[in-house]
Order: C-alpha cells, then sequence, then structure tokens
C-alpha cells in the first residue's frame, strides 16, 4: 500500500483540491435513503472508507452525522479536518489502511466511493465480513466500486494496487442483508486529464 499512499500524497501535496470539494451524487443519494427511513442523522455515526481531501465526509458531517474518516493520507487527512474547520464542522480522521485498521466502536453506517477496489481479491470476504461485524443492528452500508468489463479499456491512470471486481461481486457480500439499492453503471472519467470509462457497482444495504 505504500505505493499508492505516496501517489495520493503527491497528488493531495500538489492539489488544492484533487477530487474537488463537491460530494458526490451517491452519497447524496445515501443522505435521501438515511432521510426516507426516517433515520435521525444526528444520532447516526459513520466511517468513511477512504475519506481522501473529505468532499464526502464534510456534506455528511453537515448533515448531522458524526463522522470520521479514514485514510492513509496524512495530507489528505489534515485537509479534511481543516475544510471541516472552516465550515464549522467536526470531521474526526484514522490514518490507517481501510483493510488494516482495527474499529474501536461500531458504527450506524459505513460509506466508501470508489476505494474496496484496492482491498485484495484474497482478503476481500474478510474485510467484508469484518465492516458488517462493526456495523451496528440495523445500520447501512454505501458502498460504490469499480468492475472490470472486458468492453472498457483500461483507465491510462491505472494504479497496479487494483484490482476491479467483477460484476455482482459488491452484491455477492451482502447476500445475508436487505439490499436497498444496487445498480451497475458506465460513466465518463477524465481523471490524468486523459477522457476514458469507467464502470462501477454501487448498492446501500442494512444490517438485519
Amino acid at each position: 500500500m505504500a505505493a499508492q499512499e505516496n501517489r495520493y500524497e503527491k497528488r493531495y501535496a500538489e492539489n488544492e483540491s484533487y477530487w474537488g470539494k463537491e460530494p458526490s451524487e451517491f452519497c447524496k443519494q445515501f443522505v435521501r435513503t438515511i432521510s426516507d427511513l426516517g433515520l435521525d442523522c444526528a444520532e447516526l455515526s459513520l466511517i468513511d472508507l477512504g475519506c481522501g481531501e473529505g468532499g464526502n465526509a464534510l456534506y455528511l458531517a453537515s448533515r448531522g452525522i458524526s463522522v470520521t474518516g479514514l485514510d492513509l493520507s496524512p495530507t489528505g487527512l489534515r485537509k479534511t479536518r481543516l475544510l471541516a474547520k472552516e465550515a464549522g464542522l467536526v470531521v474526526k480522521t484514522i490514518e490507517a489502511s481501510l483493510y488494516e485498521c482495527v474499529f474501536k466502536q461500531e458504527y450506524d453506517l459505513f460509506f466508501s466511493s470508489g476505494t474496496v477496489h484496492y482491498i485484495p481479491e484474497e482478503i476481500r470476504q474478510r474485510s467484508f465480513d469484518y465492516f458488517k461485524s462493526r456495523t451496528s443492528p440495523r445500520g447501512l452500508h454505501a458502498i460504490t466500486t469499480l468492475v472490470q468489463k472486458p468492453f472498457i479499456e483500461q483507465a491510462p491512470d491505472f494504479e497496479e494496487q487494483v484490482t476491479l471486481f467483477s460484476s455482482g461481486e459488491l452484491m455477492s457480500y451482502y447476500r445475508d442483508w436487505e439490499i436497498l439499492h444496487t445498480v451497475e453503471t458506465i460513466f465518463d472519467c477524465n481523471s490524468g486529464g486523459q477522457p476514458h470509462r469507467h464502470a462501477a457497482n454501487r448498492i446501500i444495504a442494512r444490517k438485519p
């Protein structure tokens, strides 16, 4: 994971906001789902797995959720805390690998936007089982991951640390949970300055 950490450390250090400061549409959808379920954000705790520079974490915190952002990059976490302070918000942070961290508490919500494909394939089942075990009863997971499609060329900024999921794999880790939403989508991307496409699976699931 050192190469991944160094790559993003450099990107975060050279850019005011590498990913932008706006939350993803999936993050907004997750908040709408929370609202539709009648849950009180002020009573919920959330861990953002691979929070980067905090765009999604800050949006979630702005809704009243108690947010902790986890990431390998100290620069990204530092930006997250600074932006939170500027916005009058509190976002706690943990500097760790998302598949090596030991959580000291249960969380009501787990959120991950494009990071779980960094988990090595051989330990994915174990990692998801652990995330699920550290989730409160009736808690929610909202996860996005990239998937392999034979008709989509490898991205020009592809990272060796990434192992793309297969279609449906993400859903299989939640076969014993209630699936509230799942979709496979193809989207355009311009990361690295070169236009390309990605395929992704997204899921929102609830613990029994």
